[in-house]
């Protein structure tokens, strides 16, 4: 099969890796407060419908081009979406967009689930026609025998968006971004364990847009939600991070319990990040660094600054290939956000 990817272990075979050539501020929102990291909300609010700094897209796109090349250096077919220019403005009869965000986190827009690729309904404004910059690849996917489907595109008018939205000062205090006017869901928010799939709510992510996806795939999967402490929810891809069968890697202040489906799972806890995105701008947390991809159930990609990560990996028994993202992750992504699995060698099964 051309597309064939059931969960973030199995070997690598093909894989996309997302372009940061061009990229513009997203404008000031709800969806960006509950969601970045505060001492950035200044450089939002200043910057929002510009172009990001030239100095700062070089660097991020000398890395992921560097990355893209390290994975063919592996004996993986790496594909790239097209190049496109962010800076267009467009519209909805409702409302209008400075500009679009990127193409470099394929993991966000779309979700390969066996042999289809799903395309998220996804809740910022400006990402609403993300997967334009994919759309070569997903007509080449489909003409060679895979499944292609957009879920329902989402409205964005003003009822989606919770406008007495206040920042949690706990976990116990959550509220969200987002209401349940329509299903929206970033791909990002689910990871694969074969026939079960795990998702987390949060402010790009109603419980509407998880049902839709759980009716969609049919009862071949199960879709659980995790239970989650985090103040800022946006994408579970380094909060829970399955590494292998039986294995998985939990954010310690983020989870701190699992369903007792994994009470025969080994639960890995990785050590506190040493990585600082300080400054005026980062679209993260310094917990990015969890943001590990799996080259098979033993070799793993790690931010080659992580040592104390590094030499984690190495104890628990996994072979870690060192590489730095550092200047990328600023835009929000590491080695999980920036690529989408297309072709994994291996079937569906159940873990548990």
């Amino acid at each position: 099969m051309l597309v064939n990817s059931f969960n973030e272990w199995d070997p690598l075979e093909e894989v996309i890796v997302g372009r940061i050539d061009s990229s513009t501020v997203p404008e000031w929102a709800i969806t960006l407060e509950s969601t970045m990291p505060s001492h950035s909300w200044q450089y939002f609010k200043e910057n929002g419908g510009r172009s990001f700094s030239q100095d700062l897209l070089s660097k991020a796109k000398d890395e992921l081009d560097g990355f893209a090349t390290l994975l063919a250096d592996f004996g993986v077919k790496v594909q790239r979406p097209d190049s496109i220019d962010q800076s267009r403005s467009f519209s909805t009869p409702d409302w209008r967009a400075a500009g679009g965000l990127y193409s470099a986190m394929p993991r966000d827009s779309l979700l390969v689930v066996g042999n289809q690729i799903i395309e998220a309904p996804m809740a910022w404004r400006n990402r609403y026609f993300e997967t334009q910059a994919f759309r070569r690849l997903l007509k080449q996917y489909f003409l060679g025998g895979a499944r292609w489907i957009a879920a329902p595109k989402p409205e964005l008018t003003e009822p989606l968006f919770n406008l007495d939205y206040r920042h949690p000062k706990s976990d116990r205090d959550m509220n969200y971004a987002i209401t349940e006017f329509e299903p929206v869901f970033d791909a990002a928010d689910f990871a694969r364990c074969g026939r079960d799939i795990f998702a987390q709510q949060s402010n790009v992510t109603n419980r509407f847009g998880i049902e839709w996806l759980r009716r969609h795939l049919g009862s071949d999967f199960n879709i659980h939600i995790l239970e989650v402490r985090d103040t800022h929810p946006m994408h579970i891809d380094a909060t829970f991070v399955p590494l292998a069968p039986g294995r998985i890697m939990v954010n310690p202040e983020r989870i701190v319990s699992l369903p007792d489906i994994f009470k025969n799972w080994q639960i890995l806890t990785p050590p506190p990040p040493i990585t600082r995105l300080d400054g005026s701008f980062a679209m993260c947390s310094n917990w990015i660094t969890s943001n590990v991809f799996m080259l098979d159930e033993r070799r793993v990609f790690v931010e080659k600054s992580e040592l104390p990560l590094i030499k984690a990996f190495e104890s628990w028994g996994f072979e870690p290939i060192p590489y730095s993202l550092i200047n990328f992750n600023r835009f929000g992504g590491g080695f999980h956000c920036c690529t989408l699995d297309i072709r994994r060698r291996g079937e569906l099964q159940c873990y548990f």
